[in-house]
């Protein structure tokens, strides 16, 4: 694209020869040249669209990500809209087939308004066009709403008890409220539509958070206090549950907050999962749903309680009606015995609205009086008052059974997870396939019986696509139905220290102990017919009886993840099982005879840190899909046990290897490298440099984690030629060797990395690269004795050498050797040409954490960080400036935590800056740690 000047400037330089001043001399310009500044206007209105549409494209890209468009972007986008929409076509054209130029006074006026037009028209092309090359970011991820939107569904019936809790909490001496009703009564859409009203009425809080407490027995702490997190927009903080409660209240305590409580089971202090009591003074308000009234009373409702009451029979036939389908609406309609089966069916809802939800949806498309007459005995002869949970059993068992047997099942597998818990999705669809509920290979039949649970009403969906729950009503009515024929034995979360007792593991089918404290079961159970197992998430549980799997020979799924089982008791008799998990456990060895496990089809051994020995027996599974030994303690070592090509079935593979010529084998071996999802390297003796390109053949490789290889001095990162990289998170730990990282220029294999850990590589002192990482979420820096600088720019801009970007080492410049985070500038009389830049950097960027810097003296210069939300310091006492200046003040940012010794000695060049940034600050609480 010519600049506009080189168009105008030679003909006013000529025409001020003349004499003529410079303004006249444009004009004249602008009189006598117009159809030469007409066909540049041609040329780069031409050049804009393109621009625009690039811009476009661009947007549309952050758009699809749910962020919002960059204000200035919008606006550049408006100007292009009207310029474009101002043509001067028609007049030109009309000017152009006029021939009495000479003759003509009005001719030469309308020329002489024209050529103006043009010129300033071309001159905002032009500006624009160069507008456009300042773009850096084209969106930005908005902050957490003040209200979030929750499912919404009409109060049927509920009206006057909407109203009133509105009254409730408009009355300013009342802070703490409570609703009280039955299971099902709609307690739960009454808060969603209370939550939605707010969001409607710009309600004045600050934040108002909906959590859903659905706690059994045990409190889960550590889920409510993350929903207070991620809706304060804070990142998550790794330290126990007290340290992270208080740094929760101190943000509330900032705050004018409205909390929402559903499903409270029992009352529990809300210090301790770190929620300020409101009063009168900050004028905050907690609302809380409960099935008991002793709740309301002991957490601070008593004189504030809201009555549930049930539908009367107009409500509850409004709310059924809304369920059905326009074939079963036109049956009621035209046949009054079918409008008689019908009412009689809502009668004995007894008013629940759970119930007529669920029961409205089973007969959605009944037709003939024939079906509908089916649907009222089904539901039982007990139509009269609805008495309890126990009479809506009976009435919710017409839903389920209309079912068929196979997704009977997968529901009733549900009610295995802890009553407080979401349960993701992929997880039940491996068990399933495991229990042979559904076939192996065949996971999407799994997603399909989620979605039909979810449409009756039996599973309910998450904010999250990748988890469902249960209503603890539907959860309690798949226990009942399981009750039935003693074949679950069921006490997950319930914060169980001893395991049940022989007699109660007797003939059950599916057993679930899992989310408690048990320490160890020394029984030896007659479970003839046992065919899943869950005991994970008992962190202190440490042994299993020598005898325990002797009476287990049905057994398919047994899981004892994040358990502290060291060894296996004799496993023979486990023939039929398909999942084993294993993972996060101080295991040390597989059992010398575990290849009798022949048909098992997943083995995750990920994160056993004390494993020393497999017997081979892994290479022998030939049935295994997913063999996950990421991060084990036991790593292939010699290239003769790198034997797993005969796992042909293999889709998953999770590996750790102890030795460069494993790694290579790997790297050219087809069907292996091509099923690495997770790769693991430590102690690679002798291993001194790794090129990130030879991993091509890992196209599907998620996670790298390099520990304690000492002698690697160099990472290269090679351009990515066919951008299939999906390498997403990168851990490099204790490289006591480790000089240059060294990431070429994009596209390259580091373009979708979202985090990023460097520990304990101390000699490493150059990382300027990092700023070239535009998908990086969160980068965690510790214990690097050599870094002083996180990025360090080139302050010249100026420089008169001319170097082209190039993917050898020796081509980079000395000072950015790290990276092509560089800028150099060939300057002549007749250009200004750029090589390459420092790019503003970090444009996902969330979270900085700067454990044990001891040299650590600058992050970077002062820049837009458009995401960053959380910068935690500690043990960085040459740290004395953040990259944050009045001009750049880090829009998003929620929390800076560090010591109060290091806050107090930072140095600010504005003043204003630390009085605003004073809010955001957490000092560390002692004891807590810094851990990523």
């Amino acid at each position: 694209m010519g600049d506009l000047s080189d168009a105008i400037e030679p003909t006013c330089e000529c025409i001020n020869g003349t004499g003529l001043p410079a303004v006249l001399a444009r004009e004249a310009s602008s009189f006598f040249f117009l159809e030469n500044h007409w066909h540049s206007l041609q040329e780069e209105t031409k050049e804009l669209i393109a621009v625009a549409q690039s811009v476009g494209i661009k947007v549309t890209e952050e758009l699809n990500k749910s962020n919002k468009c960059d204000p200035i972007v919008e606006l550049w986008q408006d100007e292009v809209e009207k310029i474009l929409a101002a043509d001067l076509e028609e007049e030109y054209n009309i000017l152009e087939g006029c021939d009495c130029f000479c003759n003509c006074p009005a001719n030469l006026a309308r020329r002489y308004h024209l050529g103006k037009q043009i010129v300033e028209k071309l001159e905002q092309v032009n500006k624009l066009i160069n507008r456009e090359r300042q773009f850096t970011i084209y969106g930005y991820t908005p902050p957490p709403d003040q209200v979030e939107e929750r499912p919404s569904t009409k109060t049927i019936g509920m009206e006057s008890t909407l109203k009133l809790l509105h009254e409730y909490f408009n009355d300013k001496n009342r802070s703490i409220i409570g609703i009280l009703g039955d299971g099902g009564i709609g307690k739960t859409t009454l808060l969603n539509a209370f939550n939605n009203d707010l969001m409607k009425q710009c309600c004045g809080f600050h934040v108002v958070i909906f959590i859903d407490v659905s706690n059994s027995k045990k409190l889960d702490v550590v889920a409510i206090q993350r929903t207070i997190t991620e809706r304060l927009g804070l990142p998550w903080v790794d330290t126990d549950e007290k340290s992270r409660a208080k740094i929760l209240s101190r943000a509330l305590s900032q705050k004018q907050f409205v909390i929402l409580l559903d499903d409270v089971r029992k009352e529990f202090q809300m210090d301790v999962v770190g929620i300020p009591i409101p009063n009168t003074e900050n004028k905050s308000k907690i609302v809380l749903a409960t099935r008991d009234e002793n709740v309301c009373n002991q957490m601070g409702a008593q004189q504030n309680i809201i009555h549930m009451q049930i539908l009367d029979e107009d409500a509850s036939l409004v709310l059924f009606r809304r369920s059905l389908g326009t074939e079963a609406l036109n049956a009621i309609g035209t046949d009054r015995t079918i409008e008689s089966c019908a009412r009689e069916i809502i009668r004995a809802c007894g008013g629940l609205p759970l119930a007529l939800n669920v029961i409205g949806n089973s007969v959605a498309g009944l037709r003939n009086l024939k079906d509908w007459k089916d649907a009222r005995k089904a539901m039982g002869t007990d139509i009269g008052n609805f008495d309890g949970v126990e009479q809506m059993f009976q009435k919710l068992k017409y839903s389920y059974n209309k079912l068929d047997k196979p997704v009977k099942e997968c529901f009733l597998y549900c009610t295995l997870f802890p009553a407080y818990s979401s349960i993701r999705k992929k997880q039940l669809v491996k068990y399933w396939m495991a229990e042979g509920l559904i076939p192996a290979d065949e996971p999407w039949r799994g997603y399909r019986i989620i979605k039909k649970l979810l449409s009756v009403c039996l599973l309910q969906s998450t904010n999250s696509d990748l988890k469902v729950r249960l209503h603890n009503v539907i959860r309690e009515f798949g226990l009942w139905l399981a009750s039935k024929d003693d074949s679950f034995l069921v006490r997950s979360g319930q914060g169980l220290e001893n395991a049940p007792s022989t007699d109660l593991w007797q003939g059950r089918k599916r057993i679930s102990l899992m989310s408690n404290d048990i320490r160890s079961i020394s029984i030896s159970p007659n479970c003839a017919n046992l065919e899943t197992l869950l005991l994970q998430n008992n962190p202190n549980l440490n042994s299993l009886g020598p005898s325990f799997f002797n009476s287990m020979s049905k057994l398919r799924v047994l899981d004892l993840s994040n358990t502290a089982i060291k060894e296996l008791p004799d496993c023979d008799q486990l023939v039929l099982l398909q999942h084993l998990n294993l993972s996060q456990t101080p295991l040390t060895k597989l059992p010398e005879k575990f290849s009798v496990l022949r048909e098992l089809m997943h083995l995750d051994l990920s994160v056993t840190e004390h494993l020393e020995e497999t017997f081979d027996n892994c290479s022998k599974l030939l049935n295994l899909r997913v063999l996950n030994l990421f991060r084990s303690h036991y790593g292939i070592r010699d290239v003769s046990n790198l034997n797993l090509n005969s796992l042909e079935r293999l889709r998953f593979l999770g590996i750790a290897i102890h030795a460069e010529e494993v790694l290579k084998e790997l790297k050219k071996t087809d069907p292996l490298a091509k099923s690495t999802r997770r790769l693991s390297l430590k102690h690679c003796e002798g291993m001194e440099s790794i090129s990130v390109a030879g991993f091509n053949k890992m196209e599907h490789l998620e996670e790298l984690y390099i520990e304690s290889c000492d002698s690697l001095t160099e990472l290269i990162v090679d351009i990515d030629e066919r951008g299939t990289s999906h390498l997403q998170v990168l851990t490099l730990w204790e490289l006591q060797s480790l000089e240059t990282i060294m990431v070429q220029p994009s596209p390259h294999h580091f373009e979708n990395l979202r985090e990023l850990t460097i520990h304990g590589c101390h000699i490493l002192n150059n990382i300027n690269w990092v700023a070239s990482l535009e998908s990086l979420d969160k980068l965690v820096l510790s214990n690097c004795d050599g870094i002083r600088q996180i990025v360090a720019e080139m302050r010249n801009e100026t420089k008169t050498m001319v170097r082209e970007p190039s993917s050898k080492r020796e081509d980079f410049p000395a000072e950015f050797e790290g990276g092509y985070s560089y800028s150099l500038i060939c300057r002549n009389k007749q250009n200004i040409k750029e090589i390459g830049c420092i790019p503003n950097g970090f444009p996902k960027l969330r979270s900085i954490v700067l454990a044990q810097l001891i040299n650590l003296e600058s992050i970077c210069e002062a820049r837009l960080f458009p995401c960053l939300e959380s910068i935690r310091v500690q043990g960085c006492p040459n740290l004395k400036k953040l990259p944050v200046t009045i001009d750049n003040n880090i829009p998003k940012l929620r929390q800076i935590c560090g010591t109060s010794d290091w806050w107090e000695g930072l140095e600010w060049d504005e003043k204003e800056m630390r009085n605003r940034l004073e809010d955001f600050f957490i000092a560390y609480v002692a004891g807590a740690s810094s851990s990523t």
